[in-house]
């Protein structure tokens, strides 16, 4: 068969890999299409085996028509991050437009648990207690998927039992696969050598090595993970069944969601396959195991590596990342539990004088338990919910708003700034100030964990932070402004903040204005936010830019 020619051989180049993320997530399709047959739910299995088909038709065409463009450089490793991660989540939302259409409607209430006390609802003309409803809505389908495949755990399906199994599984499935990158994965399959995979490797956000070949070090990152997710499983498993809730489910119930949970705990998605994300089970004890889970996921990946091979223990605060992942989240967990627990003493103040007010939690202990959980999943982009955060006050808000903006450490599966980039920041601003009362010959350097650094270096690495950094702030800023004048009087100006800060930092917290009855513009916005905080903004231009003017210098 001849090879399909085209005039580009940039275009080429970056068609193939696409299309190569696009045949990836067709074999997860399929596999998701088994999941779907196990429990017998057979047109959520046809609705992932005709996307499947759509997506692998497209995928491996591109890949085989294209076998032969040249290796990717680091502009079209740039767009193909892009790309790619666009054309994943709107393929990746097929399965769930399609099974919402072909599940008939009379089975959608086959899918709510038995006991589900919420109130039935008609969307698009059909009446459901199902949230599988939402995803006819093409719009709806391709949030979630992007919410997937990003991380972020934003929802539209506002009762997550009331999915099919295989719906649920598909959720979890590419959140799993997201966080750590649909990229690096790809990587790791095609086996690619040379620079061609450092540039793909590079696209995704990632600098460090753990080997001197990508091919082992995105193969050593699964390895990692897949241990981690093994530990997480047993973990979960067991403190579902001590809970009260869970030791009334049946053991395969509370197996799967040790499984699902573990899986969007480790790689920080946080969709859940509860009501209530990890408020459903009100047990301290599982949200004690899922903090060193959630806490794990903000960590770099060559840290793990060291712990776990080297037994260097002392890389927990050697790394400058890593220790400044503790001191935040010490430090973080202190000033939320004195905001809310001054909150707290307010609340009970103004009750006395007869003001209603909704109090944040029964005790103070209570009050620190929520707290301490909701600081760790907001630093580490997790986005597990144990309490409302909708009805807490604007000083939490803003400090939760705040931890999300910053992330966990460059190199894990977090979203938002990034805490390096941050103590650049930090030591650039000292280090200018330093350089006023230097002498213009003097040798400046500076130290950035174990590495020294030269003016001309270190005025690179404070420039490339400073300018993400505040490109990262614009976009959030400007998106508060056109959300504020969308959601109306029912929620202010904190509410806002943190509802953007969560979906462009990948988190998933929510005070209550992420669903099906958000604006489509607010919903279409949100989309742009999670993609674009997902790649760190600057692929996202870079694709913006070729678009206009293609990839000349």
């Amino acid at each position: 068969m001849a090879r399909f020619r085209v005039g580009s051989q940039d275009v080429a180049t970056i068609a193939r890999d696409v299309g190569a993320l696009l045949a990836m997530q067709a074999v997860m399709m399929a596999i998701t299409a088994v999941i779907a047959v196990a429990f017998r739910e057979f047109y959520v299995a046809l609705g992932f085996v005709l996307a499947a088909g759509f997506t692998g038709g497209i995928g491996g065409f591109l890949r085989w028509e294209l076998a032969d463009a040249r290796p990717p450089k680091m502009k079209h490793g740039m767009i193909i991050a892009a790309a790619g991660w666009f054309t994943t989540a709107f393929f990746g939302a097929l399965p769930f437009f399609f099974s919402a259409h072909l599940v008939p409607a009379e089975l959608y209430a086959s899918f709510v648990p038995a006991g589900a006390t919420w109130d039935a609802a008609s969307v698009l003309g059909v009446s459901s207690q199902s949230s599988l409803v939402y995803f006819r809505n093409p719009l709806h389908a391709m949030f979630e998927s992007m919410s997937g495949w990003t991380g972020s755990g934003l929802t539209m399906a506002s009762h997550e039992p009331s999915l099919p199994r295989a719906i649920q599984w598909w959720r979890s499935f590419i959140q799993y696969v997201g966080g750590v990158g649909v990229i690096v994965l790809t990587v790791s399959i095609l086996a690619r050598p040379g620079s061609g995979s450092y540039a793909l490797y590079r696209s995704e956000a990632r600098e460090e090595k753990i080997h001197p070949s990508i091919i082992s070090t995105v193969r050593t990152v699964w390895r990692i993970l897949l241990i981690y997710t093994f530990v997480s499983i047993v973990l979960l498993f067991g403190a579902i069944r001590m809970s009260d809730y869970g030791s009334q489910l049946p053991l395969w119930e509370a197996g799967w969601q040790a499984v699902n949970h573990a899986m969007t705990g480790l790689t920080t998605g946080g969709f859940s396959v509860t009501d209530n994300s990890i408020g459903t089970y009100n047990s301290p004890l599982i949200e004690f195991v899922l903090l060193p889970i959630m806490t794990a996921g903000a960590i770099a990946f060559p840290i793990h590596y060291v712990l776990l091979y080297d037994r260097d223990y002392s890389q927990l605060w050697d790394d400058v990342q890593t220790r400044w992942l503790f001191l935040l989240l010490g430090g973080g967990i202190v000033v939320l539990s004195l905001q809310n627990l001054t909150v707290m003493t307010d609340a009970f103040q103004a009750d006395w004088v007869g003001v209603p007010v909704l109090a944040l939690a029964p005790t103070e202990v209570d009050a620190i338990r929520d707290s301490t959980f909701q600081f760790v999943s907001a630093l580490s982009c997790t986005g597990f919910q144990s309490a409302p955060i909708g009805d807490w006050g604007p000083g939490a808000k803003v400090i939760l708003s705040g931890t999300m903006t910053l992330g966990g450490a460059a190199g894990s599966t977090v979203g938002g700034i990034k805490i390096i980039r941050g103590y650049l920041i930090s030591r650039g601003i000292q280090w200018e100030f330093s350089r006023v009362f230097l002498p213009a010959s003097a040798v400046v350097t500076a130290t950035i964990g174990d590495k020294r650094l030269n003016r001309d270096q270190m005025t690179q690495e404070f420039s490339e932070a400073a300018i993400v950094s505040m490109l990262w702030l614009l976009i959030l800023l400007t998106s508060t402004v056109v959300l504020v004048n969308l959601v109306g009087p029912s929620y202010d100006y904190t509410d806002v903040l943190f509802e953007v800060a969560s979906a462009q930092g990948n988190v998933g917290l929510s005070s209550g204005i992420t669903g099906p009855t958000m604006p489509p513009l607010a919903e279409t916005m949100f989309l742009f936010n999670m993609w674009i905080g997902r790649l760190e903004i600057i692929p996202v231009l870079v694709f913006a830019r070729s678009l206009i003017y293609g990839l000349r210098p």
